[in-house]
């Protein structure tokens, strides 16, 4: 694991891919992590934490997702009354500084096009894994700056603003799982999300859940199945 506190203008973390090792694959194993390095092939998860959090709060999640993946972790650069990170200021409870959104997702985009120079991953292998207040930015970065993204999962999520031009989104792959229970986030903004990103043309899911605010073992483990299926997918498209 790489911690890298100023580079790139963020606190963050990057682990490089693992591959799975047996007593007879090792010499494959070596085979292929090199051939893969070198095409820069594998999934990089894009960690996006929520209010409160840091770069190391949900490479947890990012191994239950699929543990061979590379992971870059940036922690949120503003802190709500001094001490909470985020990553873009709001002025209430759902209520957004769009000005600063709009300023935080470029130099967050601008932060991962220059990480993937140094650590030697593909944006066309990245997947935002976002969580509230980083699923948002996330979402705001596919409307933005989608050429970041080749996909993402999104945890919580509702609108985060709506940009004058939509992009052309339908090379994207998107799954979103919202709590029907959720006192932050209604069901009318986690629709009103999914219905901006359906009219931009992306390919998109939204699942359900019994649930708050909160992560549940059953959405997590929906997403890994939605992002098997949607890797399959990817690359039978190239085929």
């Amino acid at each position: 694991m790489y911690k890298k506190k100023t580079e790139f203008g963020f606190i963050h973390s990057f682990i490089p891919p693992k591959y799975e090792e047996t007593a007879d694959n090792t010499a494959k194993r070596t085979s292929r992590r090199e051939t893969e390095r070198e095409e820069k092939t594998f999934t990089t998860f894009l960690l996006l934490h929520g209010t409160g959090g840091n770069e190391q709060d949900l490479i947890p999640l990012a191994y239950e997702l699929d543990k061979n993946a590379a992971i870059l972790s940036p922690r949120g650069k503003v802190l709500e009354n001094g001490i909470t990170p985020r990553f873009f200021r709001r002025l209430a409870e759902g209520v957004f500084d769009l000005e600063d959104l709009k300023f935080r997702t470029n130099e967050l985009a601008d932060f991962v096009n220059d990480a993937s120079k140094t650590y030697n991953f593909d944006l066309k292998h990245i997947i935002a894994v976002g969580y509230s207040n980083g699923a948002n930015i996330a979402a705001s970065m596919l409307l933005l700056r989608p050429e970041i993204l080749s996909s993402a999962i999104l945890f919580r999520a509702m609108g985060p603003l709506v940009p004058q031009t939509l992009p052309n989104l339908s090379d994207k792959r998107i799954f979103m799982s919202s709590g029907l229970y959720d006192p932050i986030v209604s069901r009318q903004e986690a629709d009103r999300l999914f219905g901006l990103f359906k009219k931009a043309g992306a390919n998109i899911s939204l699942s359900w859940q019994e649930s708050g605010h909160e992560l549940t073992m059953e959405e997590i483990r929906k997403a890994k199945e939605w992002l098997v299926n949607s890797i399959s997918s990817s690359s039978s498209s190239f085929a």
